[in-house]
């Protein structure tokens, strides 16, 4: 029996999960200092050299985030007989923010008399919004056209950037960036209580290589243009003697890292055991929404909202990523000019700055190609 026939007819609402509550006590192996080729030596710190070649790309993959200049859409609108709560379009933010918004959309709904809510969407925020609903004492169905790992959300890098791609200042809508802190704020206190629960969420280490300072109004992050000052450790320029970098600016500070397939998993497992249902069943015209059973809708579609309800802003970003066999000892990110990589559970995802306006999922080969030599590059140059 296939993934999509075991969610239609094995009952899946009434499925309960173990969530694995209790983190493992295991030790983990701890890292080859012995081992001279890979680790360089600064005093109190290790930096591991990532292990570079294209015969250890074991994966390509194109992941389209949804932007919308003005930024996400978070608002109620009535259709019909049919109340439509939006949450969509968070650009690269969408898993930082999916707790903020999810909970602005949550007291949308808790505003109306109705209790039993259909959710459109199973990426993080559809996931993230469906079980704080549950926590209000809501009953919850998602359709949805695909389930984790086979969504939007699979295909992202993983770390707290609530404000990476997420609007355009110069059109976002007066008073964005004070909703854009309280839903920052809420997401944060949200993930802490993640922290140390089977390595969904940890803090890395996260280096900035470049040849030169960034300039005073270029962003130093993935597009980030809001920040809130002392929420998450601030960047720190390390000097020559401090790191192995052949670099005249490098800079270093603390980030949250998502374990993305264990977190889609958790978050799913745990809205299953509280009753909540899925359907599959893909959402293409207003007519299908009609069609539900459930008075109010929240929409976490993502991408799939501009056909549906017609929004002319929202556009893709796309974004390729190259995933490297995993290697235990690499447990850091860092970005440097026209390339970065993450270290995931299931592998190190090398990755550039995304394309606006591109559909495009077909990988590059090229692109990939061109990562690797410049990745190639930092670690050669080394020092040690």
């Amino acid at each position: 029996m296939n993934r999509r026939d075991f969610f239609q007819k094995a009952g899946i609402g009434s499925l309960v999960v173990s969530t694995g509550a209790v983190a493992s006590c295991a030790t983990r192996p701890g890292p080859r200092y012995a081992d001279k080729q890979f680790y360089i030596n600064r005093g109190y710190h290790q930096i591991p050299k990532l292990r570079l070649s294209m015969d250890r790309i074991v994966k390509e993959t194109v992941g389209l985030r949804p932007f919308r200049p003005s930024g996400p859409r978070v608002e109620a609108e009535q259709m019909g007989n049919k109340l439509i709560v939006h949450n969509y379009g968070h650009g690269g933010s969408g898993w930082s923010l999916s707790w903020g918004t999810g909970n602005v959309a949550r007291n949308l709904v808790m505003a109306t008399p109705e209790r039993k809510i259909a959710m459109l969407g199973c990426g993080t925020v559809g996931i993230a919004t469906a079980c704080l609903l549950q926590e209000s004492g809501c009953e919850v169905t998602i359709y949805t056209k695909d389930v984790p790992p086979n969504v939007t959300s699979n295909l992202a890098t993983g770390t707290w950037s609530p404000a990476s791609r997420v609007c355009d200042p110069a059109v976002a809508k007066p008073g964005f960036e004070d909703i854009w802190k309280d839903a920052t704020l809420f997401s944060f206190r949200r993930f802490q209580f993640l922290l140390g629960l089977n390595d969904i969420t940890s803090w890395v280490d996260e280096y900035s290589v470049r040849k030169e300072a960034p300039g005073a109004t270029e962003p130093t992050g993935g597009g980030e243009q809001f920040d809130i000052e002392g929420l998450i450790p601030e960047r720190v320029r390390l000097s020559k003697k401090e790191h192995p970098f052949s670099a005249d600016y490098v800079t270093r500070r603390s980030n949250m890292m998502f374990n993305i397939p264990a977190y889609l998993h958790h978050h799913l497992q745990e809205f299953l055991a509280f009753g909540g249902k899925v359907k599959i069943r893909e959402i293409k015209k207003v007519e299908d929404i009609d069609a539900l059973p459930e008075k109010v809708i929240v929409n976490c579609m993502g991408l799939g909202a501009k056909p549906v309800f017609n929004d002319k802003e929202i556009t893709p970003v796309s974004g390729q990523l190259s995933c490297l066999i995993p290697q235990a000892d690499i447990q850091y990110k860092l970005s440097t000019e026209g390339a970065n990589f993450i270290a995931r559970k299931d592998g190190i995802y090398m990755g550039s700055n995304g394309i606006l306006g591109n559909w495009d999922t077909t990988p590059s080969r090229e692109q990939t190609e061109k990562v690797v030599t410049i990745l190639q590059d930092v670690m050669k140059n080394m020092r040690g």
